[in-house]
């Protein structure tokens, strides 16, 4: 491969890609949705197995929209999350 340049020893290698901030993103995980709504991430499971919050599956992933956790967090809830 003659054109592509070699890094020197110790030399890092550069980022694969720049992170996307939360508040840009359209869909979350389940550790991120936790984070978002300062619940753990069994909590979060609790109200994804309960339907309380909306959730969609690509490939292997469970994501949920930060549109609806920012709806979810508009909201009083007094119940317990998990029992």
């Amino acid at each position: 491969e003659p054109n592509v340049p070699r890094r020197k020893h110790g030399e890092k290698k550069p980022p694969a890609k720049e992170p996307v901030p939360a508040q840009a993103k359209l869909l979350v995980s389940r550790e991120e949705a936790a984070q978002l709504l300062s619940i753990s991430v069994r909590g979060i499971d609790y109200l994804l197995a309960t339907r309380r919050l909306p959730f969609r599956r690509i490939g292997g992933r469970v994501l949920i929209s930060v549109a609806d956790l920012r709806k979810y967090a508009r909201g009083d809830h007094p119940e317990r999350i998990v029992a």
